[in-house]
């Protein structure tokens, strides 16, 4: 009677990589879920009043992008509009299918449609307050940044130069350590 040879045990799958932190990985969840739904670029969802205005993003928004097989252009752009306000949405496609393309930097979407919903209302972003005043010297130049937000950062990146006296200084560490 002849034996069979028993094949070795497999090694263990040996986990390998770096730790990643959270932050690193929320983008890549991110993607997927968006692309799970239509969506090649969630800046579309994020940035959808930076696009087509204030008062249109107020009564309506994207819900999937939906590409020809094989392609990643002449694509479709599904819109939920609030109520009464779809016969001007329809009116002002064009112009919507103008203003995605140009926040694309090519011919993303071809056409638009739209089916009626309900639509949260926007969320505005605002700067936070300047506390310190900004030296002329400093600010003169940053009156020209029309994005509130990175006004703000700079902002505040002057006022934090402007605070500080010749170079910066260390502290020694206080510890518990023997040397």
């Amino acid at each position: 009677m002849s034996k069979r040879a028993v094949p070795p045990p497999k090694p263990e799958h040996v986990r390998g990589g770096r730790a990643r932190s959270v932050a690193e990985l929320l983008p890549d969840a991110g993607r997927a879920a968006f692309r799970r739904f239509g969506f090649v670029q969630s800046a579309v969802v994020t940035r959808w009043a930076e696009i087509v205005g204030p008062r249109y993003a107020g009564v309506s928004a994207p819900e999937s992008i939906r590409f020809p097989p094989g392609k990643r252009a002449e694509g479709t752009l599904n819109l939920v509009v609030r109520g009464a306000h779809g016969t001007m949405m329809q009116h002002i496609a064009p112009e919507i299918i103008d203003r995605v393309n140009r926040f694309f930097g090519y011919a993303a979407i071809a056409r638009v449609q739209m089916r009626q919903g309900d639509v949260p209302a926007p969320r505005v972003r605002a700067a936070p307050p300047s506390l310190k005043p900004i030296p002329a010297d400093l600010g003169e130049s940053l009156r020209t940044i029309a994005d509130p937000e990175l006004k703000a950062v700079l902002e505040a990146l002057a006022a934090g130069v402007a605070a500080t006296s010749g170079p910066p200084r260390i502290a020694p560490l206080t510890g518990h350590y023997d040397e």
